[in-house]
């Protein structure tokens, strides 16, 4: 069951000292690893308030260089970004190498600063419009556009000794050849750097492609089964995957079903997925839906994996103003996770408001070993 922030801050406040003389909570172990996650900061050509700026890189760079700089201060060894660091959309792979390199320039600091920064392709990179049989417009996936990400985010796809020195961590496990391959999963094109997977001790993580060419918004299931079964033989006990869009679209009580779909065009597909996910007792972190929402989708039958979705890094707000009730609908975020010794995980997730009001700590919870 999730923790609420004003229980959480209890517990801080309690100290060792306890309450009324009571014990305080018993020490925790050690935390062997940290990463923050986030995804969507591109911006929306033709906005209201777009600057000259805003229209030529199509990234709302206000509220991402501050997420950005705000994430560094905390020192993670990592920050995931769950997809859509840029707008796409465009046939001009010149248009598109430009608002790589805007993005690339934002995220210098942190690799700077000691945080690797680790990439998840989202459907603004892969995707272009397309007119569809009936004349309407689609978007599908194409191979320039896989091909475009790799020659812009490739020299992250792993660097492992930029890793070590970074994060002081060591990489194992990671084969650039360990991807989807063509004829499974539906795939037809080469996935290299584009769903992938590695170890950081026994923690392992795992990117998966939810939009590769000819089967947008889809899984890359058998791939996901065998890698996450080979960590696991390996001696791995916690397992994050990181994927752009959500198996699970959120939907506030009472409303409409919102425009971003997720993965729920493949619905029998979906599910199978998140059988693995509860198998392992993995933790799903995406975007794509530009909201913060973290849920436990299967609790009701007894499920306890956690979907995050955190695509509030700067995109234009998946709700309007009071339309869902929650001011967490309509606030800029980020998560910052510690993995423990143990195997335990605190997530605590920060933001700020559409104002760029003070940064707070939105919600925090435990995710047990």
């Amino acid at each position: 069951m999730r923790l609420g922030f004003h229980f959480f801050t209890i517990l801080l406040l309690m100290g060792s000292s306890g309450l009324h003389g009571q014990a305080g909570p018993p020490a925790r172990s050690p935390v062997i690893f940290t990463f923050a996650t986030v995804g969507d900061s591109r911006g929306e050509p033709g906005a209201a308030g777009n600057s000259a700026q805003d229209e030529l890189w199509v990234q709302n760079a206000a509220v991402a260089a501050r997420m950005f700089n705000e994430i560094g201060r905390q020192h993670p060894q990592a920050l995931v970004f769950n997809g859509d660091m840029i707008y796409g959309y465009t046939t001009d792979l010149a248009v598109l190498d430009r608002q790589y390199a805007f993005w690339r320039g934002m995220v210098t600091g942190l690799l700077a600063g000691g945080t690797y920064v680790l990439p998840v392709p989202g459907n603004h990179e892969v995707q272009v419009p397309t007119a569809g049989p009936d004349g309407r417009s689609t978007k599908l996936a194409e191979e320039t556009h896989e091909g475009a990400w790799r020659r812009n985010m490739g020299d992250l796809i792993l660097n492992t000794a930029l890793w070590k020195r970074l994060t002081g961590s060591e990489v194992t496990a990671w084969r650039v050849e360990n991807r989807p391959l063509p004829g499974s999963d539906g795939i037809s094109t080469n996935q290299e750097q584009l769903s992938y997977s590695f170890d950081v001790g026994p923690i392992h993580l795992a990117v998966i492609n939810t939009d590769p060419v000819g089967r947008d918004g889809s899984v890359p299931l058998a791939w996901l089964q065998a890698d996450l079964a080979a960590a696991k033989a390996r001696g791995c006990r916690r397992f994050f995957v990181f994927g752009h869009k959500m198996p699970f679209t959120y939907v506030p009580q009472g409303k409409k079903v919102p425009k971003e779909g997720g993965l729920e065009g493949r619905r029998d597909e979906r599910d199978a997925f998140w059988d693995l996910v509860e198998a392992y007792s993995a933790t799903y972190f995406c975007g794509h839906q530009h909201v913060y929402h973290a849920s436990q989708p299967r609790l009701a039958e007894g499920g306890k994996a956690w979907q995050v979705i955190v695509g509030s890094g700067g995109s234009p707000f998946g709700f309007k103003p009071g339309q869902t009730g929650s001011p967490l609908d309509r606030m800029y975020a980020w998560a910052s996770v510690s993995v423990r010794e143990d195997g335990g995980v605190s997530v605590q997730v920060f933001g700020f408001d559409e104002r760029l009001g003070p940064t707070r700590i939105l919600e925090s919870f435990e995710i047990p070993k």
